[in-house]
């Protein structure tokens, strides 16, 4: 696998960001960017123009990732030529959260299952229930095959998402990167880092991914009270006081995950998450602790590392949620920092700040779970 980056910024322009260019024409070119940015059509042209035999993958953020930075309004754009690995792409369109899960059966059937061993998705991060995604996707993709991936952002405006995959991004895409055969070894792994506060409550009113009460209360009026003044805020404010779910699998198996705020309603008094907020479901507010979120990178960058076994990454991509990026601040760097000393320095680091992880619980399970407020990383090694 050869790999180089370049970064983009109204401050410098385009600069090398690897060590060196390389020689080899690169198959797969993804670029994340501002949602200004990544919606001007003059983006995917200027793209193309520099490497018109590339495929291009465009996805708007909450912040861009490229080794140990962090920015605002600039492009990271990653490179690579795979030297022994297959990969096959599709992408489906979607106009609101209800057609998920028939888009993500669909978006699986883009490409072959023969051979298939991961697939990465990049996903509209506004139209989409991301629990619902999951669950179209694996009905009809192997079940040996590992899925990992985000949805796209908006800074902190949750107003407009975009992707492009071989053509200008627009609103409604989502994209599929399918990889094959056994040359290619994939790590993953997704950690949070929040505590909880206040006591758990049990969702006793929802509809897929709307909130509608807890406790047989109306949520939001029960949520703006641990809010206190940061209600005035609502839904941005949200992202700092996310709530952990106990659910249950298909199997019977309990899982926690973390569900972000993307909006409110004050008719309904209603909340709505990236993902299902399933009835019955005990749900827990949670709040920041500054130390927790770097060691949850560091931990997630550890499972990250343990299917490549005694061989370092040669890719690394960086999916961490918004909600940290607001509460690390300045500081934000040091999440990246902490996963570039884990899965080594000799690895190219890429990524953005996202509305919702995908990535099973476990670096030794396959099944996927929409996550929140995580930092979630797929590693890569050609062997």
């Amino acid at each position: 696998m050869k790999i180089e980056q370049r970064k983009w910024t109204a401050k410098e322009g385009w600069k090398l960001f690897s060590a060196k260019e390389i020689e080899a024409e690169p198959q797969l070119v993804m670029a994340f960017t501002s949602s200004k940015i990544a919606s001007d059509d003059k983006t995917f042209n200027n793209l193309k123009s520099s490497y018109p035999n590339s495929h291009l993958l465009i996805c708007s953020t909450a912040g861009e990732i490229i080794g140990d930075e962090v920015d605002d309004d600039s492009m990271a754009v990653t490179a690579i030529n795979f030297e022994k690995t297959k990969f096959e792409l599709g992408s489906v369109d979607i106009k609101e959260a209800t057609e998920s899960e028939s888009a993500g059966e669909a978006l699986a059937k883009t490409i072959p299952a023969d051979s298939l061993v991961h697939v990465m998705i990049f996903s509209d991060g506004l139209k989409v229930n991301g629990t619902a995604l999951v669950r179209g996707l694996t009905k009809n993709l192997p079940e040996n095959v590992s899925i990992t991936g985000g949805l796209v952002g908006d800074g902190s405006d949750f107003k407009h998402t975009y992707v492009g995959l071989d053509e200008p991004a627009k609103e409604g895409k989502i994209a599929i990167v399918g990889f094959y055969g056994q040359n290619l070894k994939i790590g993953y792994g997704s950690l949070g880092g929040w505590d909880p506060f206040g006591p758990e409550r049990t969702i006793t009113k929802s509809e897929n991914n709307v909130l509608y009460e807890l406790d047989g209360k109306p949520a939001l009026s029960l949520y703006k009270e641990y809010l206190g003044d940061q209600a005035a805020g609502l839904p941005s404010s949200g992202l700092l006081f996310p709530l952990s779910l106990r659910i249950k699998d298909e199997a019977g198996k309990e899982t926690e995950v973390v569900r972000t705020l993307l909006a409110v309603d004050e008719t309904q008094q209603s909340m709505t998450f990236a993902g299902d907020m399933p009835k019955g479901a005990y749900a827990k507010l949670m709040k920041a602790n500054f130390d927790r979120l770097i060691d949850g990178a560091s931990g997630a960058a550890n499972m990250s590392i343990e299917a490549l076994t005694s061989t370092p990454a040669e890719l690394a991509i960086l999916i961490s949620c918004v909600g940290r990026k607001l509460v690390l601040k300045e500081r934000v760097e040091e999440e990246v920092e902490a996963v570039h000393k884990v899965v080594g320095q000799a690895a190219s680091i890429t990524g953005f700040y996202s509305y919702g992880e995908l990535c099973p619980t476990a670096a030794t399970e396959k099944q996927c779970q929409l996550h929140n407020q995580t930092m979630t990383i797929t590693t890569f090694r050609e062997t």
